[in-house]
């Protein structure tokens, strides 16, 4: 995508594609998309038996790599329409929400349209017409275009959104698809050699390549914003961040794109780089296809992501800290809290104890568990090793959803509690409102129920026009953003009265 963010250093969210994994092994039996995976029937084994030669992969020679992924990745061009008025905005706001309703003077000027595009990658991941992408290309878009490396260009539809992965599915109407196969991110090792296939900078299908510089890697990207979660508290959801790093050359534009191995099959989505410019400058980030491959089916197949929680509040071992808190063991996960009647505190994991493998893995960081937890849903059992005072003990921990039970939770039922909650009717506006208001869309608010809403001085007839920093258009998209508020979070609303063209900022508590 071309645009960067700065920290430390300017870090520029870019894009990849990712391949899902095969279906009937995470049990799908509706709304299935088939997938293909590495095998024994891969793409190399498959030449081998046709041409009795299948290719080497020796360092310096990535044509078969090249040939096989670059149909498979597309570019993505975005485009969003914003309305903006000459409204002075209160500067505690300005710095979340942008200028969209900023401008000099009270008074509400006239509103005026504005359009922008961006572009991005993205890889197909089924026959049908599934892409995987990131999060950051398609968010707010109002159109979203697919172009194929054959010059054939989709409108596509926006399946669904991860931001806490930066991943996201989208949907073009077509068959007999080039369809990535995915590889096995697990296994890659430091110093393989990998390519990275993408349209940087607006170009053509482009591809590069280097080396895998490092593995389960968190640079903090995802969670600038994220508030520390509270010893004892309910879980809450924290972004993963447990990136391949790369010194493959990428460059805005390459978002969504995908990062092969020598044989073409996935191994990452390309998502960030970290540059005090923007380009290129040897770091380059890419989503592991093992969590990919879960994101992007729970997004098929219920719109939203099933997280399991631990129930613990962690904190990464190193020997200062360890001594500090008295453990008995310098590396791994100290566990400073559990949750009442969590995972970890049904499971017979106390305050103090020491996470050191799950799932016969060591753990060296909190992003590696992350990663590992974020593979799974509610209701899995993991298999932890824990040191409590020196000495180890295995345990079976069961996951459990943001409510403490161990089913699925679909988007619909959780926009429809928290919708519920809210207490209120919404009515979507006609074009003739739109067109006299000058806004794009908006909801307006038909009835204030027993709720959430209640408790404050909105008063029937406010025109909703954007709601925590998204643009609402539709009661769907009301309901959609809804159902992404936390328990114990505000829900921001901007919206005017019917007779005004003033923007009124609301701040309801969920």
């Amino acid at each position: 995508m071309k645009s960067n963010w700065k920290v430390l250093v300017l870090i520029a969210l870019l894009s990849s594609a990712v391949t899902l994994g095969a279906y009937n092994l995470l049990g799908f039996n509706k709304r299935d998309v088939v997938f293909t995976e590495s095998s024994t029937g891969s793409p190399l084994s498959r030449l081998a038996s046709l041409t009795g030669n299948a290719p080497t992969g020796a360092p310096g020679d990535f044509s078969y790599a090249a040939e096989s992924a670059s149909p498979t990745v597309v570019h993505i061009r975005t485009t969003m329409t914003r309305t903006v008025r000459q409204q002075q905005m209160p500067d505690i706001f300005r710095e979340f929400f942008g200028d969209e309703f900023g401008g000099q003077g009270q008074g509400g000027g006239r509103p005026r349209r504005e359009q922008g595009q961006a572009s991005g990658s993205g890889v197909i991941i089924s026959k049908d017409g599934y892409i995987v992408t990131n999060n950051h290309v398609v968010q707010d878009a109002d159109e979203v275009e697919v172009i194929m490396t054959d010059k054939r260009s989709f409108k596509a539809k926006v399946i669904g959104t991860d931001p806490l992965t930066d991943l996201a599915v989208v949907k073009i109407e077509a068959t007999n698809l080039p369809s990535i196969t995915l590889g096995d991110s697990d296994g890659l090792k430091l110093g393989e050699w990998v390519l990275a296939v993408g349209y940087p900078l607006d170009l053509e299908s482009t591809v590069t390549a280097g080396i895998v510089s490092a593995k389960g890697r968190g640079i903090g990207i995802l969670s600038r914003n994220q508030q520390p979660q509270q010893p004892g508290a309910k879980p809450v959801d924290t972004p993963i961040e447990s990136f391949i790093q790369t010194d493959a050359a990428i460059n805005p534009g390459n978002s969504g794109g995908a990062l092969v191995n020598l044989r073409g099959e996935l191994v990452g989505i390309n998502s960030a780089i970290a540059s005090q410019t923007g380009y290129y400058s040897g770091y380059g980030f890419a989503v592991p296809v093992s969590l990919v491959k879960k994101v992007t089916a729970d997004l098929v197949k219920f719109g939203n992501v099933q997280r399991g929680y631990i129930g613990i509040l962690p904190r990464e071992l190193d020997s200062k800290i360890a001594q500090e808190v008295g453990a008995k063991v310098g590396r791994g996960i100290y566990v400073e809290s559990v949750t009442e009647n969590g995972a970890a505190k049904l499971a017979g994991i106390q305050k103090g104890d020491v996470i050191v493998k799950m799932e016969g893995q060591p753990l060296d960081s909190d992003a590696q568990m992350r990663e590992i937890v974020g593979r799974r849903r509610p209701g899995d059992v993991l298999n932890v090793t824990i040191n409590r005072g020196g000495t180890e003990r295995e345990v079976k921990l069961e996951l459990r959803n943001r409510n403490g039970g161990r089913d699925v939770i679909k988007k619909e039922e959780i926009a429809s509690s928290t919708m519920k909650a809210l207490g209120g009717e919404f009515a979507n506006l006609s074009d003739k409102e739109r067109q006299a208001l000058g806004v794009s869309g908006g909801v307006r608010v038909s009835k204030i129920l027993d709720g959430k809403l209640a408790e404050t001085e909105i008063e029937e007839g406010f025109i909703i026009v954007k709601a925590n920093g998204k643009n609402v258009k539709s009661v769907k998209d009301l309901e959609t953003i809804v159902g992404t508020v936390k328990e114990g979070e505000g829900l921001l609303l901007i919206g005017m009265y019917p007779n005004s063209s003033r923007m009124i900022y609301f701040a309801v508590p969920m």
